[in-house]
């Protein structure tokens, strides 16, 4: 009997999901061509298209044109149903669908479903997949009541229009698109905790990833019994929630064009907003272009570490950069083996995350140099834009869609990597296996 890795490594998974996502992204692109797609009944130029719907179903919330007046509600409804699918898996959603009409899946099927979701087994895709859904639908709908109640009651919406408001902020925010329905996103909200808390609940949980959510929704009251994954998600994610609030809070409080005119309790609201939007969300209460360069670096290393694995965010993610934390820790103290949170991590672990981390930083340099040429612009808000991009966020400085077409189509395969990339090399490299029949004689370079 042929072994499980044997079979995902001959029906190459991450290839399937990566045509999906390509074929995702071109029917999305099709449809915000149409004129019908925009107020203006006009139709949108091929990179505005290309770059909404890359944007979209990469749940990234880079945008070139106003969200909120350029787009037709048939060219939000397609941005929204892009956002959704992309959040959950083009794979995993079209693997649930077939189980639901069919009630059988093929062996195939249920493969690249093991890749995508990152489920333990074959036999569990079932069960991972109808979770996953159950999670996606109630967290969207307790935010959407909340945030529909909130501008009806506090902000004199019309019901329809604040249920519509309500829909489709709550879904970008569990899917950490950051795609807003105002042409200065959510700036206009940025002293209220009714509209912010939710959404950052909502980005929060939706970046914890499945594995995470489902094990804390069974076990939460038994941290004992947690898996190493969902202990490094869970302290990880507290820890830059905390630190980051504090830091970026610190640096911009007499700001006067960030947290300098806002009262000290509305200022710790933005901060800690501002912390929550870099895990991948896109969202700002503040106008990210007037931030000090300070509070950029932040955020790019914010960004750069992203959010927990196999689930709606973005970025190096924070299980790889404890690995590589844990790593540094256990060679400055001289340990023969590096522990993480009372277990032992496997040598194929080690270089797992070396490799993801240091393709992730060549590429953000390499477009980050790239688009510097192209364009002329500082190294500061061009590696913020890269850096937004590579890692799903959407958080932009306000040059996006002043940059050239060329630079915009490489933020278009940065979003593109950077949705996929995670994915398709964490499968490659964990499934696939090479047998060597002979050994290299070792050598050791001088290092340092």
């Amino acid at each position: 009997m042929p072994s499980r890795v044997s079979f995902l490594s001959a029906g190459r998974p991450g290839r399937v999901i990566a045509g999906a996502f390509a074929g995702g992204i071109t029917a999305g692109t099709a449809l915000l061509s149409l004129p019908v797609a925009t107020t203006s009944g006009r139709s949108a130029s091929f990179m505005e298209a290309l770059f909404t719907a890359t944007s979209a179903l990469c749940v990234t919330g880079h945008v070139i044109v106003d969200t909120a007046t350029f787009w037709s509600p048939f060219g939000l409804v397609v941005i929204l149903v892009l956002i959704q699918v992309g959040g959950f898996g083009v794979m995993s959603l079209a693997t649930l669908l077939g189980l639901l009409v069919a009630r059988r899946l093929g062996l195939r099927t249920r493969l690249t479903a093991v890749s995508e979701s990152h489920s333990v087994g074959v036999g569990d895709v079932r069960r991972v997949l109808r979770g996953v859904a159950l999670i996606t639908l109630t967290c969207e709908a307790v935010v959407a009541v909340v945030l529909t109640a909130r501008w009806v009651v506090g902000y004199d919406v019309e019901l329809p229009r604040a249920l519509w408001y309500g829909v489709f902020h709550a879904v970008s925010a569990f899917n950490n698109a950051g795609f807003a329905l105002f042409s200065d996103n959510l700036v206009p909200f940025v002293a209220d905790p009714w509209i912010c808390l939710p959404i950052c609940a909502a980005i929060i949980a939706g970046g914890l990833g499945f594995p995470v959510i489902m094990e804390l929704r069974r076990r939460f009251r038994l941290p004992r019994s947690w898996t190493l994954n969902t202990v490094t998600v869970a302290v990880g994610t507290l820890v830059l929630l905390v630190g980051g609030t504090v830091v970026l809070t610190a640096l911009e409080w007499s700001n006067p064009e960030t947290l300098g005119g806002l009262a000290p309790g509305e200022r710790v609201l933005a901060g800690f907003t501002a912390a929550v939007m870099p895990r991948t969300a896109g969202f700002n209460t503040l106008d990210v272009g007037a931030m000090l360069p300070s509070s950029w670096l932040v955020t790019d290393v914010l960004m750069f570490i992203g959010g927990g694995p196999a689930g709606t965010a973005g970025g190096l993610k924070i299980t790889t950069f404890a690995v590589l934390l844990f790593i540094v820790i256990a060679e400055l103290k001289g340990d023969t083996a590096v522990n993480m949170f009372g277990k032992r991590l496997p040598r194929s672990t080690h270089r797992e995350a070396l490799t993801v981390a240091l393709l992730a930083v060549a590429l953000v340099v390499a477009s980050t140099l790239a688009i510097m040429v192209l364009t002329g612009l500082d190294a500061d808000r061009v590696a913020f834009e890269v850096i937004s991009a590579f890692s799903t966020v959407g958080l932009s400085t306000g040059i996006t869609a002043s940059l050239p077409p060329t630079a915009q189509l490489i933020l278009v395969v940065l979003m593109f990597i950077g949705r996929l990339g995670p994915v398709a090399l964490g499968s490659a490299l964990a499934l696939t296996r090479t047998t060597r029949l002979y050994e290299l004689p070792k050598e050791r370079p001088i290092i340092g």
